[in-house]
């Protein structure tokens, strides 16, 4: 269980929980080893991970925090990543981490560095990428390079990134070797912790509404080459992944994300969006939003102000 974190000095934050009703295909991910829920000192940002109380949202359930500012909100996504990393699952205590791209870049780039930490028994991974070279704008990992590999040493063996020189499908392939080298005896790869951000369409890693990747049950990685977003290639974890993850958390800001956060949250649907059907089978599933991306939510969420 995720020891419970004090709330920030500077606001009180709200934590609400929402049945998501969508249903869930059923996968098979590597169990947890017990040891590992042992509690772990937590680190010391001036930001907490919100909590009201130490209940954690349970199979089929989003714990959903609000925060007054993108600051705040930063600050706690960093101390989830930390005191995750604290309790990594894999051999020797490994801490495995997939990231996204877009503006998870420059925020995360920002605030893990403000608690360096040790980040050798760190496996990093991205949920997807485009393919595009490195040293191209819209590379995630070039992006990441520059911003934040340079603050926090975890070792280049240990970052796994795809081959960008490759055709699209040969680079899926090439990355899904990867992926299951790291994870050797799991038919899907389980890490500890994904960070997602999501589009206003409701899209998250590189898969979109409607698309036939959604159905996608076998690959672990699949290579996208039809993006309706550009870059047009792609390549993607799929859906096995997202929720073989023990924890799964979503980031959306600004006011023209609030319709979309809405709708996943609070809408069933019969042809739920990409983002709604993420939800771990065994693991947890948090949403950090901020007061504009929540504004619609009919929940009770709390008003705030930044001391």
């Amino acid at each position: 269980m995720l020891a419970p974190l004090p709330s920030s000095p500077r606001a009180t934050l709200p934590v609400l929980f929402f049945p998501l009703p969508h249903p869930l295909p059923h996968f098979r991910p590597h169990p947890r080893p017990a040891s590992c829920h042992a509690p772990v000192p937590a680190p010391q940002p001036a930001s907490r991970v919100p909590a009201r109380s130490s209940a954690m949202p349970g199979p089929g359930r989003a714990q959903v925090s609000v925060f007054p500012s993108g600051p705040e909100l930063g600050a706690s996504l960093a101390a989830l990543v930390w005191q995750e990393a604290g309790r990594g699952s894999g051999p020797g205590g490994r801490f495995s981490l997939g990231l996204s791209g877009g503006s998870l870049v420059q925020l995360l780039s920002r605030e893990l560095p403000r608690t360096p930490q040790p980040c050798s028994h760190w496996l990093l991974a991205y949920c997807d990428e485009r393919r595009v070279p490195f040293e191209d704008p819209e590379s995630t990992h070039g992006q990441y390079r520059a911003q934040l590999l340079s603050k926090i040493p975890i070792p280049e063996k240990q970052v796994l990134t795809i081959n960008p020189s490759l055709p699209v499908e040969e680079a899926a392939s090439d990355y899904s070797k990867k992926l299951k080298e790291e994870f050797p005896g799991q038919e899907i790869p389980v890490f500890d912790l994904l960070i997602l951000g999501m589009g206003p369409d409701g899209h998250t890693a590189s898969l979109f509404p409607d698309h036939p990747l959604l159905q996608e049950t076998q690959k672990i990685v699949a290579a996208i080459s039809d993006s309706p977003k550009p870059p047009p290639e792609r390549i993607t974890m799929t859906l096995p992944v997202l929720n073989a993850a023990h924890t799964v958390v979503f980031v959306a800001v600004g006011e023209s994300k609030a319709s979309i956060v809405k709708r996943i949250l609070e809408t069933e649907e019969e042809n739920p969006l990409p983002a709604a059907r993420v939800r771990p089978e065994h693991g947890k599933l948090f949403w950090f939003l901020d007061e504009a991306a929540a504004k619609e939510l009919t929940g009770p969420v709390e008003k705030h102000s930044v001391l």
